[in-house]
This record gives structure tokens, C-alpha cells and sequence, in this order.
């Protein structure tokens, strides 16, 4: 005798669905913690910009004044 083909419908179930729903959740999560390290980051990058700044600027303050004293010494 033949065996029919029995093909049965897919469904989901419970555990099924919650596993997708979690991974859709951990996706998003990851998605947004990306996000935010690269804010992260670009703020760093400023911050190290006005670092340098900043120190030049001593420098330069520090030169000037080096220049202006020599400048005073002089006849």
C-alpha cells in the first residue's frame, strides 16, 4: 500500500514565538547600544580637540610672555 504524503501546516507556537520576539528585542537593543557607543565616541573626539586646544594655548601663553620678558630685557 502507498503512503499518502501527508504535509502538515506550519503554526507557531508559544516558545516559538517568544524566541522571535526576544531576538527582534536583543536586535533592537544592539542596534541601539551601536548607536550610542558612537555618540560615545564622537563626543570623545570633541572633547580631545578642546584638550589640545587648551594646551596650546597654555603654550602659547607660556612662549608669549617667555618672548615678552626677553623682549623687556633687551636695550
Amino acid at each position: 500500500m502507498a503512503e499518502p504524503n501527508l504535509r502538515y501546516e506550519t503554526f507557531e507556537c508559544a516558545p516559538g514565538l517568544r524566541l522571535t520576539a526576544h531576538e527582534r528585542v536583543s536586535a533592537i537593543q544592539h542596534e541601539n547600544l551601536c548607536r550610542h557607543l558612537q555618540r560615545l565616541e564622537e563626543m570623545m573626539e570633541r572633547l580631545e580637540r578642546r584638550l589640545w586646544l587648551a594646551v596650546y594655548g597654555v603654550v602659547a601663553v607660556i612662549l608669549a610672555q617667555a618672548v615678552q620678558s626677553l623682549v623687556a630685557a633687551a636695550p
